[in-house]
């Protein structure tokens, strides 16, 4: 992707079956002072409680998200769950590299691989691994965000996604949170030096 101002900067991608705390580590990361801006993430689906467009995801409908997959306008773009569509928008890593950061992405597992694909040396891909599928069933039903056919949808998504494992830089099992982030900040400290 060449910008005019020539600056392009380095691609964190973390990686997770959802509820394995990668949306947790990023925050972490985001906190330490590291010159990284998240990447807002288009996707179709509702919004949930608390959520703001253009701050937690660029809310689009899917003639929308269509339009903009028709144009060329992602990076990459994947329906994650049947009717809700995902994406990266390359207008957003401009806006990142305009301010002269480097770009962090929370994803889903496939949506890593396809960023790590689309930015090859220039990232660090890192997969983050709940301690058990039995902890990650926990965690989804204790955020209290799904229904229990979500939930199960979910872990089964999970299952699949556990054998791409191989296809990322780097793993940190969640087990320990304090232990999860300070592997996170060696590890992106190093790829930003």
């Amino acid at each position: 992707m060449n910008l005019s101002n020539n600056f392009q900067g380095k691609a964190v991608i973390i990686s997770a079956p959802s509820g394995a705390g990668k949306t947790t580590l990023v925050n972490k990361l985001l906190g330490v002072g590291f010159s990284l801006l998240f990447s807002i993430s288009a996707c179709s689906r509702e919004t949930r409680d608390g959520e703001e467009d253009k701050k937690d995801y660029y809310f689009l409908s899917i003639e929308e998200f269509k339009e903009k997959i028709n144009t060329k306008d992602f990076v990459e773009w994947e329906e994650v769950y049947k009717g809700n569509l995902y994406g990266t928008l390359k207008k957003e890593i401009e806006r990142i590299w305009k301010e002269k950061k480097h770009v962090v992405f929370d994803v889903d597992v496939v949506g890593g691989i396809s960023l790590k694909e689309y930015f090859k040396g220039n990232s660090i891909s890192i997969f983050i691994k709940p301690p058990s599928m039995e902890v990650l069933s926990e965690r989804l039903k204790k955020r209290n965000a799904d229904d229990r056919k979500a939930i199960k949808n979910r872990i089964e998504k999970s299952f699949e996604e556990m054998k791409s494992i191989d296809k990322f830089d780097k793993i940190i099992v969640n087990d320990e949170l304090s232990i999860s982030t300070k592997k996170i900040i060696k590890i992106v400290e190093k790829i930003l030096k």
